[in-house]
């Protein structure tokens, strides 16, 4: 639904930079370094099921700056993060597609219809996400909201569809749904497609092959 806001990833790389950078590496490979860990982290991800938090990755960012040496001591995570939301909440993230407000509100409208995200985590966490689509008029229109920082299990555990398929039912006050009667839409092949089809599941992948998901109401 949503994809990150260039300004936010230059300005959080400058930031280490900045504060995180006694070997004065350059801005160009401080900016590899984020590249290269989120790459990492999102394929340790999908290949264990599990979840590298946050913290953990930005200890791995800091340790490459640093050819891996640098007292780990003298970070305080928390006001860290706290730095880093605060960056995301400036240079917020942006809709993907501008039809997308429209039929999130279309299909919530129908009784029938219950709407949810399931979302791989890695520099921002799910509460400061939970937040921001709030603030893009998303957030309404979900039923529930599961990250892989909360439930440690990242796309395409089946364990991360299981676990929506029984946050379903409780939304629906216990009423069973079968995985054939959901469609599960993202953007990333194997975390996305791939872990719905072996759940049983449905699935449309759209941003990445310029498919919207306004043909959800086609």
């Amino acid at each position: 639904m949503i994809r990150s806001n260039p300004s936010y990833k230059r300005e959080r790389t400058k930031f280490f930079f900045d504060h995180f950078n006694p070997r004065q590496k350059s801005l160009e490979e401080v900016e590899r370094i984020f590249r290269r860990i989120d790459l990492l982290a999102n394929a340790i991800n999908e290949k264990t099921g599990g979840n590298l938090d946050t913290d953990t990755l930005h200890l791995m960012v800091i340790s490459e700056i640093n050819d891996h040496q640098y007292d780990f001591e003298s970070i305080d995570l928390a006001a860290l993060y706290n730095e880093m939301e605060a960056l995301v909440f400036r240079y917020r993230p942006v809709v993907y597609c501008s039809a997308t407000v429209d039929v999130l509100r279309t299909l919530h409208q129908r009784q029938d219809c219950t709407l949810s995200l399931l979302s791989n985590t890695a520099f921002i966490k799910g509460r400061t996400l939970r937040k921001i689509l709030e603030e893009l008029e998303l957030g309404r229109y979900l039923h529930f909201q599961l990250y892989s920082d909360e439930t440690g299990m990242s796309k395409p555990n089946p364990g991360m569809f299981r676990l929506m398929l029984d946050s379903i039912a409780t939304t629906r006050n216990g009423a069973a749904v079968l995985p054939q009667q959901i469609i599960h839409i993202g953007d990333n092949v194997k975390a996305d497609i791939q872990g719905a089809t072996r759940a049983g599941i449905h699935s449309l992948l759209v941003n990445s092959n310029n498919q919207c998901i306004s043909s959800l109401l086609n």
